[in-house]
C-alpha cells in the first residue's frame, strides 16, 4: 500500500527523500549518497600553423588554348592541401591557415614576403621565378623562416645557389630530363636530334637534355636553334604556314630515333609533332613530356586525390598543383607525426632521417640532405595519358633509385 505521505508528494509534484532511519523502518535499503555531476572535459586548445603562399601569375598566350594555365594553377593545390591538413589536424588540435599573395611577373616580391614574416608566418610556399625564390629565402633567413619552392625548376637553386632554409618540392630540369632519357634508353632509342628555343628557360631545358644524354649513353646527333621572331600566334594562315615551315626547318637534321624539343617558352614546340620532316617520335616539352604529375594519373591511389581535387576545384590536378599540394602536406605530415606545431620541432623533423611524405606516386618521398630536393618519380605522358614512370627498371643506385634522377650527392655543388 502506498503511504499517504508519498501519494500526497507525488500528486503535488514534490520529491520527498526519507531519512536512512525512516527507509530502514520501511524495510527498504538506504540509497547511496548522491555523486556530484562529472565536469565536461575541457576543449583542447587549437594551435595554428600559418602558411604563406607567394605566387606570380599572368594570363599569357600559348600555342594551344588548351595549354593556357588556369588562373588558380598552384593555388588550387595549396587550398586542397590546407583542407587535407585540417582534416587530420582536427583530431590533434591543429589548424592550418593559408595566406596567399598573387603578383604579376616582375613585381617586387620582398614586400609581401617581409610582411608575412613580420606577422609571424614561419613557412612560405613559393611559385616564383628562380631569382624571386632566392630573394624570399634570403629574406626569411633573418627570421629563421623556412621556404618551400614549389615552382622553380632551375638546377642552380639546388646547387651553387642552394640555401639551408630552402626546400624544393618542384623537380629540377635535370630530374625531368633524366626521367625522359631513362625511358628512351630503355626503349633502345639511343640517337636523338635536338631543336631548342633561344630563351633562357629553353636553354636550361636543352642543357639538361644534353647532360642526360651524356649521363645515360644517349647521343645528340644534331642540334638546331629556333629563333623567336614574334608575330601573331593565331592567324587565318597560321596552320598552313606552320605546315610548310616546320618540316623545312627540320629537314637538315641527321637521321635520328627521337626528336627532342626544348621550348619552355611556348614559341614553337607544339607545332613539331606530326610536322617533322621524317616520321619520328617527339619528346621533351612536346610529344612525350616529363613532369612531377599528370592530370590522367590514377595509379597508386591517385584516383583518390584526383577525385577530391576535382570535387573541390572543378578540374583535374596539374603538375604545379601537385608540387604546391606536396609542399603544404610536408608541413601537415610533420605536425601530425610530431604532434606539435613548434617550428623548431617541425623543421628538425622535416630535415631529419625519419621524414617521409606520401604523394600518390608509388612510394614515400624524402628530402636529399645535401641540397633539400624532394626525391620523387617522374611521370612521362602525352596530352591525355601516362605512358611510363621513371626511374625505369634496371637503373640502380646504392641508396635510392630515385637518386638516379637529377644531381646525386657526389656531383653536388651545394655547400649548406
Amino acid at each position: 500500500m502506498i503511504s499517504p505521505r508519498l501519494l500526497s508528494a507525488a500528486l503535488c509534484g514534490t520529491l520527498v527523500v526519507s531519512s536512512p532511519n525512516a527507509r530502514a523502518q520501511d524495510g527498504a535499503a538506504a540509497p547511496a549518497p548522491a555523486r556530484p555531476a562529472a565536469a565536461a572535459p575541457a576543449a583542447k586548445a587549437v594551435e595554428t600553423v600559418k602558411v604563406g603562399f607567394l605566387r606570380t601569375y599572368e594570363r599569357t598566350l600559348a600555342l594551344s588554348a588548351l595549354d593556357i594555365p588556369p588562373e588558380d594553377i598552384g593555388l588550387a593545390g595549396a587550398s586542397v592541401g590546407i583542407a587535407d591538413n585540417n582534416t587530420t589536424g582536427a583530431f590533434l588540435g591543429q589548424r592550418f591557415d593559408l595566406e596567399t599573395v598573387t603578383l604579376k611577373p616582375g613585381e617586387d616580391v620582398t614586400a609581401p614576403a617581409r610582411k608575412m614574416l613580420e606577422e609571424g608566418t614561419h613557412y612560405i610556399v613559393t611559385d616564383l621565378s628562380a631569382a624571386d625564390t632566392l630573394a624570399v629565402a634570403d629574406l626569411a633567413k633573418d627570421s629563421n623562416g623556412l621556404v618551400l619552392n614549389a615552382g622553380a625548376l632551375d638546377d642552380g637553386l639546388r646547387e651553387e645557389n642552394c640555401r639551408a632554409n630552402l626546400l624544393h618540392t618542384a623537380p629540377t630540369y635535370s630530374m625531368l630530363t633524366d626521367g625522359l632519357a631513362q625511358y628512351l634508353m630503355w626503349k633502345q632509342w639511343r640517337n636523338w636530334a635536338l631543336v631548342e628555343g633561344e630563351h633562357p628557360a629553353d636553354q636550361a631545358f636543352a642543357t639538361a637534355l644534353k647532360n642526360s644524354a651524356a649521363k645515360f649513353g644517349g647521343t645528340i646527333v644534331g642540334e638546331k636553334v629556333f629563333k623567336d621572331e614574334g608575330g601573331a600566334r593565331a592567324t587565318d594562315s597560321g596552320q598552313a604556314l606552320v605546315q610548310r615551315q616546320i618540316p623545312v626547318f627540320l629537314q637538315e637534321l641527321p637521321d635520328h630515333d627521337v626528336l627532342l624539343v626544348a621550348d619552355e617558352s611556348e614559341v614553337f614546340g607544339s607545332y613539331v609533332p606530326w610536322r617533322n620532316w621524317v616520321p619520328r617520335p617527339v619528346a621533351g616539352t612536346a610529344g612525350l613530356t616529363p613532369g612531377s604529375w599528370h592530370p590522367a594519373s590514377e595509379q597508386w591511389g591517385g584516383a583518390q586525390i584526383q577525385n577530391r581535387f576535382e570535387k573541390a576545384v572543378g578540374r583535374r590536378m596539374e603538375a604545379k598543383d601537385m608540387q604546391v599540394w606536396t609542399a603544404v602536406r610536408v608541413l601537415g605530415e610533420a605536425a601530425s607525426r610530431t604532434q606539435s606545431v613548434d617550428p623548431a620541432k617541425l623543421d628538425a623533423f622535416i630535415k631529419g632521417p625519419d621524414f617521409t611524405v606520401a604523394a600518390f606516386k608509388g612510394q614515400r618521398l624524402t628530402f636529399r640532405d645535401w641540397n633539400w630536393q624532394l626525391r620523387q618519380p617522374v611521370l612521362l605522358g602525352t596530352e591525355d595519358s601516362v605512358v611510363s614512370a621513371s626511374p625505369q627498371e634496371g637503373f640502380l643506385h646504392q641508396v635510392s633509385e630515385l637518386d638516379t634522377l637529377g644531381t646525386d650527392r657526389p656531383e653536388t655543388k651545394c655547400a649548406l
